[in-house]
């Protein structure tokens, strides 16, 4: 009997981000949404067609999101927010709650356990009145049954939805369980027909990150209710990114039909398998997250190792998670020497098909030898000289390097070079990137635009930037960025050891999509970075004009790296280069250099047990990349939207200056941990949510200012937005930063009149 497949869930956004193009097409007004709903369905039926030709067993329905899983599971159970209520249209209450509008702010969004998928975070209250709205999950159902394919139905589980969740009162989630439960029972009464067998995937991936024991007291009545409603609903209780044995184990004891876990990022999970063996396994054995292709060798021996617990009969291959985190096929990109080690969503799905023939055909006939032979040929070659074409870089120093002085001496030389007034005003870094500028920029890569026509265009734009920010009367300026893409990719183009895909797109929230580059090759830079554009800049202005470099953790963490090689020797490598750019910077009187690392949270085991190591290495790549600036250059750092209660020891000793962070859309739930550990560097907490297309008034301003102000001294805090604003419009950037000065300039004048 040939072993099942199974694909956890596949990415949405289309080979040619066909679903970006087509909202932002919407947004702006250009469409009907006709055109959108006639977009998603394309895009589902060709990838449902996908895989059923590939010869997967179970597929997923309801995997598919026009911006959030989590968003659709608010919508599920109407969790909608009170403020978006009076928001008739359907479709129009769908993305105000995650763009906002001019009534209504946006819902807050943060990132997906260890990734860098965004979810938005669900707001609970006694006010809300709970009921089922199941209809597009039924209709996509629907809709694969009329394509010939009975799907698997993604659910969000009950559990991870509540631990993800806040509560307007700051109260435990969980005591809404009772409330949402009913709605979840009705669901699936729904959802069953006699005679029909359905497959329900309920994800659970809050079960790998320490559950606490709430949660695990609440696993075995929660499932054995669900599972015990129909004898025609087959549930499986998925889990991703880690081990989650603890809940294995309870879930053993329900009337589940099956468990999925990550035999990928989760070994440990084999520890729980005797307790398991009764129950199906969905074995995730082909890497959900990353690019590399699958050893077939070690993951058939991984299979037969299972089996020794688990009877053949009863696994089912599968990715280790969903591939939302990959990029859809390696035939859109050209040839090289790098391609042949690649795998993306398309690949894995051929992948977990051919690991399925060979797992139940028992002893490997002489051609599947010689398929194992030729996929080891394809595999990365392991560390060592002929790992990379470059192996030029430098040893990392061990234990990194701190900067000279302690935190008091710096502030006191800073403030002396600098003068900024009290609350002073700044942005994080990018302007926006207008259809001009890209078209500039993609003709000069091209040989289309000459050296110095691309160079005319990226002067005007950093003079414009310049004179905007000067005329609303910033106190820190920046040149806007309009020379790079990507905050990670402009940078590996520049460093030796990066490879670059042609179509690796993947989805970070919405629209919005980032393409990792890859590191292959060992780290080095060949020449300054950045020195060249922020000197012109400075050239422009007598007021402080920042560096803007991505940190080294950050580059790591948003790039696709090596499976073959510790993450912690690439990070240093970085890291060197790094250090070696802020030098330069200072050689050219830069006095403002910011470092961001905003997935320096993200990177963090989602074990407590497994952070240390982690912490580190970050740590020290960090201390080692700024290690070369003066006591008087005052070094900024960003982090986006993080919980760093865990992490805030690790903050203190990164030891920068000024750490800029996204609280626009949680207010000041993410400082109370600066108070209550009485941080002593700057901090600049953002009052202006950049992903929405909001134009907040200069009152709201205010009102952001001094909410902030009551947990934050005011001789230490700056004003600026959460993040960069590249994806946002001049349109929308012009008067929203205008007003953020304006509130941040009376404020400072009522700061200035009560001490005097």
């Amino acid at each position: 009997m040939a072993v099942k497949t199974l694909i956890t869930g596949f990415p949405r956004i289309g080979e040619q981000r066909e679903l970006k193009k087509v909202l932002e097409d919407y947004w702006a007004g250009n469409i009907s949404f006709d055109e959108v709903e006639n977009t998603a369905r394309t895009l589902r039926k060709k990838h449902w067609r996908l895989q059923k030709d590939a010869g997967i067993d179970f597929i997923s329905s309801n995997d598919f999101s026009l911006y959030d899983n989590m968003l659709d599971t608010i919508v599920m159970l109407n969790a909608v927010p009170e403020r978006f209520a009076g928001i008739g249209d359907k479709n129009e209450r769908y993305f105000a709650m995650v763009r906002g509008n001019e009534k209504a702010a946006a819902m807050e969004m943060t990132k997906w356990f260890n990734t860098n998928y965004h979810f938005i975070v669900p707001e609970l209250s006694d006010d809300l009145i709970f009921r089922l709205d199941s209809s597009k999950l039924l209709c996509e159902y629907r809709e694969a049954k009329e394509a010939g394919l009975t799907t698997k139905i993604n659910i969000i589980g009950p559990l991870t939805f509540l631990e993800l969740s806040k509560t307007r009162d700051g109260g435990d989630s969980f005591k809404y369980l009772h409330r949402i439960m009913p709605v979840y029972r009705e669901l699936l009464e729904e959802i069953a027909k006699p005679g029909e067998s359905v497959y329900l995937q309920f994800d659970e991936p809050a079960l790998v990150r320490n559950p606490s024991g709430e949660i695990l007291s609440l696993l075995r009545p929660v499932y054995s209710e669900l599972a015990g409603l129909s004898d025609h609903i087959n549930i499986i209780v998925t889990s991703y990114f880690e081990h989650s044995v603890e809940a294995t184990k309870i879930l053993a004891g329900t009337p589940i039909w099956g468990i999925g876990l990550d035999f990928v990022h989760g070994r440990r999970n084999l520890e729980g398998l005797e307790a398991a063996a009764a129950k199906t396994l969905i074995a995730g054995v082909v890497d959900g997250r990353n690019i590399w292709r699958n050893d077939i060798s070690a993951s058939l021996d991984l299979l037969n190792r299972i089996q020794k617990v688990i009877p053949q009969d009863r696994i089912v291959v599968s990715t280790s998670c969903s591939l939302l985190h990959s990029p859809y096929s390696i035939k859109n990109e050209g040839q090289g020497d790098v391609k042949k080690y690649l795998a993306f969503a398309y690949e894995k799905v051929e992948e977990v098909s051919l690991l399925a023939r060979l797992f139940s055909s028992g002893p490997l006939s002489a051609a599947e030898e010689s398929l194992i032979g030729e996929n080891k040929k394809n595999l990365l070659p392991g560390s060592g000289p002929n790992r990379a074409k470059d192996n030029t870089a430098r040893p990392a120093e061990p234990g990194g390097k701190a900067r000279e002085g302690s935190y008091a001496e710096r502030r006191a030389i800073q403030e002396k070079r600098l003068n900024l007034p009290v609350l002073p005003t700044t942005t994080i870094g990018s302007f926006p990137q207008t259809s001009e500028l890209r078209k500039a920029r993609n003709d000069y890569k091209k040989g289309l635009l000459p050296d110095a026509a691309y160079e005319a265009v990226i002067k005007k734009y950093i003079d414009d930037c310049v004179v905007f920010q000067e005329e609303i009367g910033l106190d820190v300026l920046v040149h806007g960025e309009p020379e790079r893409n990507d905050m990670v990719e402009y940078f590996g183009e520049l460093l030796d050891g990066f490879h670059f895909t042609k179509n690796g797109w993947v989805q970070s929230y919405g629209s919005r999509c980032v393409k990792p580059p890859v590191i292959f090759g060992d780290i080095s830079r060949p020449e300054p970075m950045t020195v060249k554009w922020i000197s012109y800049a400075q050239g422009k202005t007598k007021k402080p004009m920042k560096g803007m470099l991505t940190g080294p953790v950050t580059i790591l963490n948003w790039s696709f790296v090596r499976n073959d090689i510790p993450r912690s020797v690439v990070a240093k490598q970085i890291a060197l280069a790094l250090s070696d750019e802020i030098a330069d910077l200072q050689k050219a009187g830069i006095k403002i250099i910011q470092v961001d690392e905003a997935a320096f949270r993200e990177g963090y085991p989602l074990r407590k047990e497994n952070t240390g190591g982690y912490e580190q290495w970050a740590l020290e790549a960090f201390r080692l990349a700024v290690s070369s600036a003066d006591k008087a250059t005052q070094i900024h750092t960003h982090m986006c939207y993080s919980e760093f209660s865990g992490i805030i020891k690790t903050i203190e000793a990164m030891d920068a200056d000024v750490l800029t962070i996204e609280t626009a859309r949680s207010g000041n739930k993410l400082l109370g941990v600066f108070r209550e550990a009485a941080y002593q560097n700057e901090i600049g907490p953002g009052v202006y949510d950049i992903h929405s297309p909001r134009i907040p008034p200069a009152a709201e301003f205010r009102e952001q200012i001094m909410a902030r102000l009551e947990v934050l001294d005011k001789q230490k805090m700056w004003v600026n937005p959460d993040c960069g604003l590249k994806t946002r419009r001049w349109e929308e950037v012009r008067p929203a930063l205008k007003n953020m000065v304006e509130a941040a300039l009376a404020v400072r004048g009522e700061i200035s009149g009560a001490i005097s």
